[in-house]
């Protein structure tokens, strides 16, 4: 049976340059773009931050904000890499796709506030990560790049 979620420290062990070069795209800006599902099933798309600490990937939001109760009641997600200001999309387009897990310890919600300097109340997700994708202009190739769980990394090139 294979693996459908994983969390960021096992992709980084099963593919560690690639997912080195997608957390290097998402930490290049603080602001990105989440997908969630509303209760009828269509897309919301909203804004959000992403964390990389103590070897997970972490949402957090406001509380009582729509992305947190359409994760509470469907935990999938996508979230795609800001593409920049300047349109270069240097370092290529990333996005990832996966389940969100609520962490409902509120004293472990306020420590890692503490720790990122967050003090004030908030929703905090880990993301167990299901799919992950790079698409690159390498020359005159666009290169896709794609990870699941389980699976080796796959590289398509498009002339």
């Amino acid at each position: 049976m294979t693996k459908t979620s994983t969390s960021w420290t096992d992709f980084e062990r099963a593919e560690p340059a690639f997912a080195g070069t997608v957390r290097a795209r998402f930490e290049r800006y603080r602001h990105h773009v989440l997908a969630t599902l509303r209760k009828d099933g269509s897309p919301r798309v909203t804004g959000l931050e992403v964390i990389f600490r103590d070897g997970e990937l972490w949402l957090g939001m406001m509380p009582g904000s729509l992305k947190a109760l359409d994760l509470r009641r469907d935990p999938r997600f996508a979230v795609h890499a800001n593409p920049g200001a300047d349109d270069s999309m240097d370092g290529g387009d990333v996005k990832l796709a996966g389940r969100a897990v609520e962490v409902t310890d509120e004293a472990e919600v306020a420590r890692f506030g503490e720790a990122i300097g967050h003090p004030e109340a908030f929703c905090l997700f880990r993301a167990a990560v299901g799919e992950v994708v790079r698409t690159s202009v390498e020359g005159d190739r666009l290169v896709i790049r794609s990870w699941r769980p389980g699976g080796p990394l796959v590289t398509r090139d498009r002339d």
